[in-house]
This record gives structure tokens, sequence and C-alpha cells, in this order.
């Protein structure tokens, strides 16, 4: 970590609104487009990284150098983004009454004809909770134990949920 991004990190701790400010213009475009990526709706993802933010400046005391700033705020922001999804009524069911499906991830390959922007526009055609899983899984990095904590699901209906997404999103890419 930069000693700038340190020294404001320290300050906005201590309650610096220029500091917070800085901060808050130093990741707020990476942190909308996150938000975007699980809310469709511009506004409502302006909205979800605001309130992100604000849980990020309230519990910055939370935070420690151990883990990046960007990680951790991210992180911030996902949960946010998921919260006001579940508010909508949209559940994430658990398959532990369903046989695992083993994941091979060497077969996340597709064919060099499809664009990137055509994965991502299949990717939100997916049911949420396999859209959930693939976005955290693929987009973002995260892996079942990750996502499990996240989703507050079993690594079990991960694997699955994110099995069946594959299996969806093949279907709708044709491949």
């Amino acid at each position: 970590m930069s000693k700038e991004l340190n020294l404001l990190i320290l300050k906005s701790k201590k309650g610096n609104q220029r500091a917070q400010i800085k901060l808050y213009d130093q990741f707020c475009e990476a942190m909308f487009f996150i938000s975007c990526r699980y809310l469709k709706n511009e506004e409502e993802a302006k909205d979800a990284m605001q309130d992100a933010f604000l849980k990020a400046f309230l519990n910055l005391e939370s935070y420690t150098i151990e883990r990046s700033f960007g990680s951790w705020l991210k992180k911030i922001v996902i949960n946010t983004c998921i919260d006001i999804l579940k508010k909508k009524k949209i559940e994430t069911v658990s398959l532990d009454h369903y046989p695992l499906e083993v994941l091979d991830d060497n077969d996340w390959n597709f064919y060099v004809k499809i664009d990137e922007k055509e994965i991502v526009d299949a990717i939100d055609r997916l049911k949420i909770k396999y859209q959930l899983v693939v976005k955290l899984y693929l987009l973002e990095g995260y892996d079942h134990s990750e996502i499990s904590d996240i989703l507050k699901i079993p690594i079990k209906t991960s694997r699955t949920q994110l099995r069946r997404g594959k299996l969806e999103l093949r279907n709708l890419l044709k491949i």
C-alpha cells in the first residue's frame, strides 16, 4: 500500500472529511462499476455504492493494513448490493438435498468468436441465484468458501449453483 493511501486511511479513521473525500474520489469509479455488475439500474447502483462508502467510513476501525483497502471496500460494496437484491425478495435456495455436481474449473473456455460483452450480457440473463455465484466466482475471483460466506449458503450450494449457471450460460451462448 502506498504511503499516501495509508495516510489517507489514518486521517479518515480520525474523522478527517477531506481525507475521506480523497479516498472516495480514488475508489468511487471502480466501486460504481462493481455495483453496476449486480444492480442494473444506474441510480440504484450509485445509491448502493454510496451506502457502501458510508458503511466503510463508519467501520474504518475494523480495517487493517494486512488486507488491501480496495478489496476490503469491494467486499462491502458487493455485500451492500446483495443486501439490496435480497430486500427485493430474490432468494438463494439451499441445495443441500440435491446431489453435488463436480465442477471442472478448466471447463470455462469459450469460443474465440464470443466477446466479453456477449458473455457478460448472457450472465445477466441467468437466474439471479446462478448470476450471483457466477459473477462472484468469475468476475470477482472469489472462491467457494468466500462465496459461501458472502451469500450465506453452504459451499456445496455455491458449487452446484456455479455448475448450473455455467450450463445455463452455455445454452444461452449456444456453445
